[in-house]
């Protein structure tokens, strides 16, 4: 079986996006599988590659962030904030398409998703090309969204004809996606990479829009996503390891060690306490579990602050697959 071309070429990268191929790219959230997003087919072979629904609309990539104004009808003065403060970085906002973005990119939608990623790599590759790329994670679609090389090459590595290995994801969990209502008023669509109260000094409070189960107004917002293949339960860990005698059981937790869980099968995503370490490795982690032959991961909230809010929305919604 072909398997995929894992280095650090990037000019073999763009050949390849100059040709309508797809490759996976690193960015500072997570690896994206990346094709021209003005091109039907490469977009097509994105949601082949996933086997993402056509329902799903995917976030575009530019570099510089002020590319951005190429692919939208207009930025809002908030937008404009927004993107001099925090972009290059996390943040995605979603605004009113150009008609040169087609409507297969958008899932029909009149709103484009755009972004400008911090990686360097990435940056150096969307510099060296006269079209943005679309870009959502490079796993199959609804599972553990991948934060180095090697992820993507388990799951997608014979399917794609190169992985552009820029090492471990900085970030490790999605953007932040932010937009505005008809009224011009903010709206945040995903929580992500970006703590909402750092976008909320900028743009004053934020509408929080609700999870999808189908036809979702941005990318990223399903409400089952991000799951593992063993099912997994979220609360107190304590209480449901009381609940679950005799299986065996993986553990996620944010500091604590259990005694009566072996080593190998429990994961404290930042025994310091630190909410940055513990979005950088939470897909890490779930991954390492979810390979252990075991029956149940028990994982447990973090603290609703900063970047907890967002790894608690995707363990929500890995949990909610169950």
């Amino acid at each position: 079986m072909k398997t995929a071309e894992t280095g650090k070429d990037i000019e073999r990268a763009a050949w390849l996006l100059r040709r309508e191929e797809v490759v996976a790219i690193p960015t500072e959230t997570v690896y994206g599988l990346a094709g021209n997003a003005l091109s039907n087919r490469a977009v097509s072979e994105i949601y082949a590659v996933k086997n993402r629904p056509a329902f799903d609309p995917l976030i575009i990539h530019v570099f510089p962030a002020e590319r951005i104004s190429n692919w939208v009808k207009a930025v809002p003065e908030q937008a404009l904030a927004l993107a001099d403060a925090l972009m290059p970085g996390p943040l995605t906002l979603l605004l009113p398409k150009s008609d040169l973005v087609p409507d297969l990119t958008t899932s029909g939608s009149s709103l484009v998703a755009v972004r400008s990623p911090r990686h360097p790599m990435a940056q150096e590759l969307l510099a060296m090309l006269d079209f943005p790329l679309a870009a959502p994670s490079a796993n199959p679609f609804g599972y553990i969204s991948p934060t180095t090389a090697e992820h993507v090459a388990r799951q997608l590595g014979d399917k794609i004809p190169y992985i552009l290995d820029g090492g471990p994801c900085e970030v490790g969990i999605e953007s932040t996606i932010v937009g505005w209502d008809e009224n011009s008023r903010p709206v945040l669509y995903r929580k992500g990479g970006i703590p909402v109260e750092e976008i909320e000094r900028i743009t004053g409070p934020l509408r929080v829009m609700p999870h999808s189960t189908s036809n979702p107004s941005a990318p990223g917002m399903l409400k089952s996503h991000y799951a593992p293949g063993v099912p997994l339960i979220l609360g107190s860990i304590r209480e449901l390891l009381d609940q679950h005698p005799g299986k065996r059981i993986g553990v996620l937790s944010f500091q604590s060690h259990f005694p009566q869980i072996p080593d190998e099968h429990q994961i404290a995503l930042s025994p310091a306490g630190d909410l940055k370490e513990a979005a950088r490795r939470l897909f890490s982690a779930l991954r390492h579990l979810d390979a252990l032959g075991i029956e149940l991961i028990i994982a447990e909230s973090l603290p609703e602050t900063s970047l907890g809010t967002a790894i608690n929305d995707r363990l929500r919604r890995a949990a909610s697959k169950n």
